[in-house]
């Protein structure tokens, strides 16, 4: 894709794979519209800072998790009407707290194993479970009656790379995207800087859960 005018070099290097990942979720996984309840977790990673502006421009009544009070912070300053720390608070409880017991339309999860299956209830009836991610481990193998017990709800894994699969549906994506960064709308923040020879260290920090936001690696 050609980088417009208007954004640089480094918000382009560190946006694309993050950026164009939230276009996917929120505009055609599960296309959110003004008044939906979202809960999405781990809100203060690089999608979800990305994520968090994108939802409150469309309207929709935000939920994120983090693990930290610092990340609740960040996830707050992004977006998220409402941060659970899900270290301290039962999130199930805090989501139907929140909700007044309606619970979310939707659910975005890149956490995996640890989230699951308390993110289930967590939807209202034919209510979304959006799988995309796995960095607490995979979700381990389930009986999908669980989805009826719990209320007739949809569940789907989407990848990105299968939502740009054709140059068409490329432009779309980054288009949408570049959109809402030149408009403002969306800011990208580059939060580490590594020098290309410390690739490795940028790779340990994210593996140790120290990063937000998103990681460039300078040449």
């Amino acid at each position: 894709m050609k980088v417009p005018d208007g954004i640089s070099d480094e918000d382009a290097a560190g946006m694309m794979l993050k950026g164009m990942t939230a276009e996917y979720l929120l505009l055609r996984t599960y296309p959110v519209k003004p008044g939906d309840t979202v809960l999405y977790h781990a809100a203060a990673g690089g999608v979800g800072l990305i994520f968090g502006q994108w939802a409150r421009k469309l309207g929709v009544t935000l939920i994120g998790t983090v693990g930290s009070a610092e990340k609740a912070e960040l996830a707050k300053a992004h977006g998220y009407e409402h941060v659970i720390n899900y270290s301290e608070e039962d999130f199930v409880a805090r989501v139907k707290e929140i909700t007044g017991g309606k619970m979310c339309e939707v659910v975005y999860d890149s956490v995996g194993k640890d989230t699951f299956p308390a993110s289930l209830d967590c939807l209202r009836v034919r209510g979304m479970f959006v799988s995309f991610g796995q960095s607490s481990g995979p979700i381990p193998p389930f009986n999908m009656a669980i989805l009826s017990q719990k209320g007739s709800l949809y569940a789907t894994r989407p990848t990105l790379f299968q939502y740009i699969a054709t140059r068409d549906e490329l432009q779309t994506s980054a288009n949408a995207l570049f959109d809402v960064v030149k408009s403002g709308d969306v800011k990208i923040r580059v939060n580490q800087r590594y020098a290309l020879a410390d690739a490795a260290k940028a790779h340990a920090d994210l593996e140790g859960r120290k990063t937000t936001g998103t990681t460039v690696l300078i040449p």
